[in-house]
């Protein structure tokens, strides 16, 4: 596991008025700081020290998102009433409803 690999991400933040450096794997962590550059170094540094406190403490610690193999497949479940639209809206188009989702997924 190396912390390097976790999806980090800098954005503005209007209410603070700061750059705010998020971690995808730890939703409840943030940093903010007056230069992006800051904010990513802040939040790489809360992220080692909370991962340092999971490993003494023997807590899971979560993989990295860039780590992890995805299948491609998901279900969503939706009101019958959606998938008959959907359904009709694919037979018309000509294409089976998992191209339609996926589709409309990717717009």
């Amino acid at each position: 596991m190396n912390i390097k690999h976790y999806t980090y991400r800098v954005t503005w933040s209007p209410e603070d008025n700061e750059h705010l450096g998020l971690c995808a794997e730890f939703p409840s962590l943030s940093w903010l700081a007056k230069t992006p550059e800051s904010a990513l170094r802040g939040i790489g540094k809360v992220v080692a020290e909370v991962v340092a406190d999971m490993q003494a403490s023997g807590e899971p610690i979560p993989e990295a998102m860039a780590e992890k193999h995805y299948s491609g497949e998901f279900r969503v479940r939706i009101p019958p009433q959606l998938h008959r639209n959907l359904a009709l809206t694919a037979a018309e188009q000509g294409v089976s409803l998992n191209r339609l989702a996926s589709a409309k997924l990717a717009a």
